[in-house]
């Protein structure tokens, strides 16, 4: 085990540590693109053998793929969550004594602790990818323990030697029976006689665990079905309205109906208000489905609209271009070859044209598209907002519909109290009525007062109900032309400012005397989104 050298101060990862790794194993990044430049491309860092203590200081390796921290005084494994596209790591030879802070790591495919204190193998759910795992020289006594390491369907190879549970006697053949698709096991090839051997063994285990994954992941693909379905609803604003969910939220700690739902009568009443008012939901909830594959039909066909414009814009500026550069070697050459200077520079100058006419072809046609562009985006600005215009009505009339029928039902819920409130005074009840009730027939304004604020709440929650769908509409509207707009903006400026870098690019090529076109950028190359 890793212990502390009282003789050396123990460390924290600083940027003075990492920035000597880094020069001392990456030299050529460093000199090519400045220290803090080249840290972004920097996939490989060993800090092994550095007395280190704490991890820290990682964050902004954020391309790192293979990681060394072994041989250290580590005690815990944290600060690793930017480093998401690690594949190794190696934590070997430390003071390790819990497995964590990995969660983030999920395309990590090696990893090895071994010569830690870990006692327990957890934590490691996210490690889907993780093909080999070495975890030797630890304290990890349970052989139960490794059952744990059936999630992981790639793994192929394990090192589990030097701990306790070795030296069960069941251990061979109960981790190459839990772990039918180990490889290698402890540095050794599994042979098929062990195998087959461990499959006899302890085959009434397996099978009871194959059972329950097999159930475990039917709950776990169900609940990412009804996950993916919710997301749809949301984007069609209209979640939890396929049912009785509203209906349930307007009752939802409200007491005093719930009292009132003793009275004769209101028992029938109310049962016939929620099968209309779901039934209203239920038809709000078709329609908004039905509406949301027209957006993104909208939306899509805006976007293959806009997709050929650019590709016809691309395939022209292509052809320019094309054009210019099969002219431009001759151009080149004839400055060279001139025999005097007068020719040469006459030469130039009737490059220089050239290119100033190439320049004003290619902003020519980017205006031409972009005003293609812009009307094409008016356009379906104006179709969105018809889109979200019609939704807009269509639920609020829907919506309507359920205030009508919450103020039918306060109706007729007011005169069966009324009517009960009369009984009640005249003693002419069919029935006792449970005390907390009666309290409530009182009097004609205690009763009054009672339905009138459970009304009002219910009211009120249909409001909110009918304000999130109109605001998430609007959002929705305001949001997808918006985003079209920038687009645009973008798009042009990008292309504009490629167009003046090519020309540039032309006349420095002009002024230096040198051929060819190497190294210089079309300006249509990098234009299609």
């Amino acid at each position: 085990m890793s212990q502390v050298n009282d003789s050396v101060k123990p460390n924290v990862i600083d940027d003075e540590m990492v920035q000597k790794a880094m020069e001392e194993q990456c030299p050529e990044v460093i000199r090519n693109l400045g220290k803090r430049e080249g840290v972004k491309d920097v996939t490989e860092l060993q800090l092994s053998f550095r007395n280190i203590l704490q991890i820290a200081n990682l964050w902004q390796f954020e391309n790192l793929t293979k990681l060394q921290l072994d041989n250290n005084i580590i005690e815990k494994i944290e600060a690793l969550e930017s480093l998401v596209h690690l594949v190794w790591l190696d934590l070997s030879f430390n003071n390790i004594e819990v497995i964590e802070g990995l969660d983030t790591l999920v395309n990590l495919q090696d990893l090895s602790l071994c010569r830690n204190r870990i006692s327990k193998i957890e934590h490691m759910d996210t490690l889907q990818k993780l093909q080999i795992f070495s975890i030797g020289k630890n304290n990890l006594t349970a052989l139960e323990d490794v059952v744990y390491l059936r999630r992981f369907k790639n793994l192929r190879t394990l090192n589990l030697t030097g701990n306790p549970l070795c030296d069960d006697e069941r251990y061979m053949l109960f981790v190459v029976a839990h772990l039918p698709d180990l490889v290698y096991l402890d540095f050794k090839l599994v042979s098929e006689n062990t195998r087959e051997n461990a499959v006899l063994k302890y085959q009434y285990l397996t099978e009871h665990l194959e059972c329950e994954e097999a159930q475990a992941l039917a709950q776990l693909e169900e609940k990412q079905m009804k996950q993916k379905e919710l997301e749809q609803h949301q984007a069609a604003f209209v979640e939890y309205l396929n049912g009785s969910f509203l209906f349930d939220s307007l009752y939802a700690e409200d007491a005093e109906a719930a009292k009132l739902a003793y009275l004769p009568g209101v028992g029938d009443l109310l049962q016939a208000y929620r099968t209309e008012f779901v039934s209203v939901c239920e038809n709000l909830f078709r329609y908004g489905l039905k509406e949301f594959e027209k957006r993104e039909a909208e939306v899509s066909d805006f976007y293959k609209s806009l997709h050929e414009v650019l590709t016809a814009s691309q395939q022209e500026a292509r052809k320019i271009t094309l054009d210019f550069e099969n002219r431009n070697q001759r151009r080149l050459d004839e400055v060279r070859s001139a025999t005097s200077s007068d020719l040469a520079e006459s030469k130039r100058a009737e490059y220089r044209e050239d290119v100033g006419q190439l320049s004003e072809a290619l902003m020519t046609l980017e205006m031409r598209h972009a005003d293609q562009l812009e009307e094409l985006i008016k356009d379906f600005k104006g179709q969105i907002a018809v889109v979200a215009s019609t939704f807009i009505e269509d639920v609020k009339g829907m919506i309507s519909q359920c205030r009508d029928l919450e103020n039918h039902h306060h109706e007729q819920l007011l005169e069966i109290c009324i009517s009960t409130l009369e009984k009640s005074a005249k003693n002419e009840l069919d029935e006792d009525l449970p005390e907390d009730i009666r309290m409530l027939l009182v009097d004609k304004n205690t009763i009054v007062n009672a339905v009138n604020a459970s009304h009002r709440i219910r009211l009120l929650k249909i409001d909110k109900r009918e304000s999130d769908i109109l605001c998430n509409t609007y959002q929705w509207q305001i949001s997808v032309t918006e985003k079209a707009v920038q687009n645009e903006i973008d798009r042009n400026r990008d292309y504009v400012q490629e167009i003046i870098q090519y020309i540039d690019s032309l006349l420095a090529e002009l002024d230096t005397r040198e051929p060819g076109a190497d190294g210089i950028g079309l300006p249509w190359a990098g234009q299609l989104p």
